[in-house]
């Protein structure tokens, strides 16, 4: 197989990752409110086991493959940086203000992508891109039941940092995939934003240890279903797809996590969320839409006749 027939094969398995992928990371919500764990506390055991789970087959990449980079080793590095921020600035936002504000202003991540992605990569989104944005960011907004205009303050500020850190995780995940497998990519980021994690844990004087069992096997499951399961096929999609168009896809995670919340929690979905949801799909297909348009095959020149 040539590289031009590879080339749609990957993107649609990429496409195919990313869908299970979402599914995996529509469980964090609910592990996170099962585990009852503080957030950077939450956070750090999200990493750290995905990193202790894969450091074999990491080792056994790095056997078969050589060792990296070190510019690129230092790349991946800073995404798990980029993600602990995310992390660090949307939980103390919602120590702050609640949870509503900082998640949607976290949800602008993919703002920040594509303004990134025009800046860093020279990629120029058209019209269509952030009209679909809009709309999906309007559906998310709607799911949280937010009205931010009221209620402006520290709490949302640090909302907004999340989703500059968050769009800087894709970024920077993006430029190391291009470089570097999935595994290793994601392995050397885990470790980083582990490191990160429990640094801002004990800043904030929130303890790693001395919860209950099955506190721990929460977090277990956020890092299986959510990290592994969830954040490495976005990885390997950023292998094959631009950050600009990964993230607006992300914001499907609240209306996937509404869904399971109605077995799993016992919570209702209002009409309201529904059409939420609805607003979100269509957002992120007019998303998908423009992005095809974009690598649409200019249409061949007509031969010329010779007389």
């Amino acid at each position: 197989m040539n590289q031009a027939a590879a080339r749609p094969h990957a993107h649609r398995r990429a496409y195919l990752v990313l869908a299970f992928s979402l599914i995996g990371m529509g469980f964090s919500g609910i592990f996170v409110s099962l585990a009852g764990a503080p957030g950077a506390v939450a956070g750090f055991y999200r990493m750290g086991i995905a990193a202790v789970v894969l450091a074999v087959p990491f080792a056994g990449g790095v056997r078969r493959e050589g060792r990296p980079n070190r510019r690129e080793v230092w790349i991946a590095l800073l995404a798990g940086l980029f993600f602990a921020g995310d992390l660090f600035f949307w939980n103390t936002g919602i120590l702050i203000s609640g949870a509503t504000n900082p998640t949607l202003m976290g949800n602008t991540a993919p703002i920040w992508v594509g303004l990134g992605a025009m800046l860093f990569f020279h990629e120029r989104p058209g019209r269509l891109f952030w009209l679909g944005l809009l709309i999906a960011i309007s559906g998310a907004a709607v799911i949280l039941g937010v009205d931010a205009l009221n209620d402006v303050g520290l709490g949302t500020f640090f909302g907004i940092l999340s989703g500059m850190f968050y769009g800087g995780y894709f970024l920077v995940v993006q430029r190391s995939r291009s470089a570097l497998s999935t595994l290793t990519s994601f392995w050397l980021s885990a470790v980083s934003s582990a490191v990160g994690l429990a640094l801002i844990a004990r800043l904030l004087g929130q303890p790693l240890t001395g919860y209950s069992n099955l506190t721990y096997l929460y977090l277990v499951g956020l890092s299986l279903f959510v990290q592994v399961g969830g954040q490495m096929g976005v990885a390997y999609a950023l292998g094959y797809l631009p950050a600009s168009l990964v993230s607006p896809t992300l914001l499907l995670q609240p209306v996937l996590t509404g869904l399971l919340a109605v077995p799993i929690l016992g919570e209702a979905l209002s009409l309201v969320q529904i059409l939420g949801g609805a607003a979100v799909l269509a957002g992120i297909y007019v998303v998908h839409r423009s992005r095809l348009d974009l690598r649409q095959p200019a249409p061949p020149a007509e031969p010329v006749e010779v007389p």
